[in-house]
């Protein structure tokens, strides 16, 4: 099941705005036993990232359009359980943290048939401009910071 961090706010519980996003696990990510290389899940945070980000309202190409990059700082994987050779997976995303100078996304990797936790994890990211120079996207993008907040906040 899917472990979401609820915050208080008064007498209410906020949760994040999760998205989630499906694929089939292709013969191509697995090794000679069906089972999904440990790298590959590295590569689905970065699908569930930019389909969060897509299906909330801007694209990856739309912020660096805008001299916004989000480069990784840090990564952190828990791996629970395999997926394997043609299983169906849910790509759960979330915003975990925000800040005026990094970004936390969140990840699940649930097996879709029995609803299996397989993965967790959690990328850090730095607000830079297109040099990588740090940037404080609450004053650069205040519209943008205030659009993560509110995902992380769970607020549609």
């Amino acid at each position: 099941m899917v472990q979401y961090v609820y915050k208080e706010r008064g007498d209410e519980r906020l949760r994040p705005i999760v998205q989630s996003h499906r694929l089939r696990v292709r013969y191509q990510e697995t090794d000679q036993m069906g089972v999904v290389y440990h790298a590959n899940y590295l590569n689905w945070f970065e699908v569930g990232r930019t389909e969060f980000i897509r299906h909330t309202g801007l694209t990856y190409r739309e912020l660096e359009e805008k001299g916004i990059m989000l480069p990784v700082m840090d990564a952190r994987i828990s791996y629970k359980k395999p997926a394997r050779y043609d299983d169906e997976v849910d790509i759960r995303t979330w915003v975990g943290q925000v800040s005026a100078v990094r970004l936390a996304f969140c990840y699940e990797i649930i097996r879709v048939a029995d609803q299996e936790l397989l993965v967790s994890g959690e990328t850090m990211h730095a607000f830079t401009n297109s040099e990588l120079k740090p940037i404080r996207l609450s004053r650069v993008q205040p519209a943008i910071y205030d659009w993560l907040t509110t995902m992380h906040k769970g607020e549609e």
